[in-house]
């Protein structure tokens, strides 16, 4: 068997295609064609060595935003996918059915793969929060019918329920919400905030398969009281609701996941709520993300399946994403596992130290390695601390510094157009 890419001797972590060990990865036709150890290397055009690196399946964000020509919140998966090792990006609602063609017109030239969650408000995320405060835009026939006509993008319903979200209207979001995701037979995420409603009456709402996302929260009133986690809490992660850390701004809190752990309520999945605020700190991309849940004691191999083959089943994402199964679309992700000592900060700045972080070295899309791609600026309403725009202008200066010095200097060069000589 021939192969285009073979990707040699690097420690694979694929739980959801039973690959775990030194093994190599043969991609032909932008398709998984092979996992096992010493594959061939005469019969692959290019062979990369990765020994002492970590191969996984392309990365599965359950939790991003990414439609920055329309809302407040939206970035572009591109620019930060090749950097990270996310191939497929999950948009958690920036998109109600008002917005929903707008989104797919955004992503359709983007090199990941990106699926939605349909926000149960028709007006979606255009601005920081409120979408449900008028409860005429969480109309459930028209976002039943816009679920029912783009199945091919939207995987599940995705509703907000905090104060300043839902204003006066309680938890009736939530359960129009579920009517549209019960018609569909797909789940709902429901991001949890800053009370009324509190915890406990979200949870007891939610499905066995639903998603509660920033289920660390340490704003959400209801789930920590300071030394343990709510008995409702574990009674939901026990009946099947699927606990989801969708890092964000806000969302994350050492403390709370730590006792969380301690109580056996441990993170199905592992997302980043990667957006147009926290792009910038304290999450600025999933395997810091991956890298905290290091920190507190999650081992690698089940952080890993928490972002990849776990997000991909929870959604019922076709065509094997987050595996390396044979035949499978050859999304990879190869990461030096740096040792040291790296302080990490979660959404209220209390800090853990990783004793090892994740560094993405390359990421594939269909067996292609995807390109180094410059960031756009932050939009003006984004705020940022004047530590963060002075990082950014030193960014600046150091790529314009890298690009616009000669690359290699004489020695470095052959003569391209020979002189001839009598």
């Amino acid at each position: 068997m021939s192969y285009d890419l073979l990707l040699a001797g690097g420690e694979v972590i694929d739980v959801g295609g039973g690959h775990v060990g030194r093994l190599d990865v043969g991609v032909r036709g932008g398709r998984i064609a092979a996992v096992a150890p010493a594959l061939p290397r005469h019969a692959a055009r290019e062979v990369i060595d990765a020994g002492g690196k970590l191969i996984t399946p392309g990365l599965v964000d359950l939790h991003t935003h990414v439609h920055p020509g329309a809302t407040y919140w939206g970035i572009d998966p591109d620019s930060v996918a090749w950097y990270s090792g996310v191939t497929t990006w999950i948009d958690a609602g920036s998109a109600g059915a008002y917005a929903i063609d707008s989104l797919r017109a955004a992503v359709s030239g983007s090199q990941v793969r990106v699926a939605a969650l349909l926000n149960v408000s028709a007006v979606g995320l255009t601005a920081p929060d409120g979408e449900s405060r008028e409860l005429a835009n969480c109309d459930v026939d028209l976002a039943a019918a816009t679920l029912a006509a783009n199945r091919d993008l939207i995987y599940g319903v995705k509703v907000r329920m905090d104060r300043k979200t839902v204003g006066e209207n309680g938890l009736e979001p939530l359960r129009r919400a579920i009517t549209v995701a019960e018609a569909a037979g797909v789940p709902v995420m429901v991001h949890i905030g800053v009370a009324p409603p509190a915890v406990d009456e979200v949870l007891r709402l939610l499905r066995p398969g639903d998603v509660v996302t920033h289920c660390a929260s340490g704003l959400a009133e209801g789930m920590f009281d300071g030394t343990s986690i709510a008995p409702a809490v574990a009674g939901a992660h026990a009946a099947g609701v699927l606990f989801d850390i969708g890092h964000g701004s806000g969302g994350f809190s050492f403390d709370v996941l730590e006792a969380q752990l301690k109580a056996g309520v441990t993170p199905h999945t592992i997302s980043s709520d990667l957006h147009a605020r926290c792009l910038y700190g304290p999450v600025f991309d999933l395997p810091t993300t991956m890298t905290k849940l290091l920190a507190v004691g999650m081992p690698l191999e089940e952080v890993v399946a928490a972002a990849t083959v776990r997000p991909a089943r929870a959604l019922n994402l076709p065509g094997g994403i987050g595996t390396l199964a044979v035949g499978a679309r050859a999304d990879l992700a190869v990461f030096a596992l740096e040792e040291g000592a790296f302080e990490l900060v979660d959404s209220h700045r209390r800090g853990r130290v990783a004793d090892r972080r994740l560094v993405n070295e390359m990421t594939y899309v269909a067996g292609r390695a995807l390109p180094p791609r410059l960031p756009p600026h932050p939009k003006p309403w984004i705020p940022l601390t004047g530590a963060q725009r002075e990082a950014l202008l030193e960014r600046d200066r150091r790529v314009r510094e890298l690009l616009s010095a000669p690359l290699i200097g004489v020695d470095g060069l052959a003569e391209q157009y020979p002189r001839s000589t009598d």
